[in-house]
């Protein structure tokens, strides 16, 4: 008895490849432009970190400029962010007059560079939030005071248990 396999077509369409890159490249950035967008980031950080990821030598800023074709501007925000995160080092390049860079690929160093730069401070800023969201709450209307309480206490609980379990977690990830 034979066993035949089809092909099966992907449920997503290919992305056309961008101009300065090939059909590889162009999956790989498209690939983490989506991841990007889906935690809240701009483009223009997943094209450059699918670029530098898939790129086999570190890239120099006017290398991610003119294969991305992005800003200057655009592509410098994106790799301070980066470096900031730990998800960009700068690469070897022995010769090389101007910083190259390239992807980390350490899912413990990416996902701890991204709790410490982005979660961490918005959950230290929620603090704050909380507390004037506890004073508005006391100042809603009498038939309305026991149903915001119990929302704005949830929240409290929320808050809570997300500042005991994210320096957990970070410490879990390590460096």
């Amino acid at each position: 008895m034979a066993l035949h396999l089809e092909a099966r077509p992907s449920r997503l369409p290919s992305a056309p490849p961008l101009a300065g890159l090939s059909p590889l490249e162009t999956e790989a950035v498209e690939l983490f432009v989506g991841l990007a967008q889906v935690v809240g980031l701009p483009k223009s950080i997943g094209q450059i970190y699918g670029l530098l990821y898939i790129s086999a030598t570190p890239l120099s800023l006017d290398d991610i400029t003119r294969r991305l074709d992005i800003s200057k501007g655009s592509a410098s925000q994106g790799l301070k962010f980066l470096r900031t995160t730990g998800a960009v080092r700068l690469g070897d390049e022995n010769g090389s007059r101007c910083d190259r860079y390239q992807a980390e690929t350490g899912l413990r160093t990416l996902a701890t560079g991204f709790l410490k730069e982005q979660i961490e401070p918005r959950l230290s800023n929620g603090s704050d939030r909380l507390a004037r969201l506890k004073r508005l709450a006391e100042m809603v209307p009498a038939e309305q005071r026991e149903h915001v309480g119990q929302r704005v206490k949830q929240l409290e609980s929320w808050h809570g248990r997300a500042a005991t379990v994210l320096p957990l977690l970070i410490r879990l990830l390590g460096k």
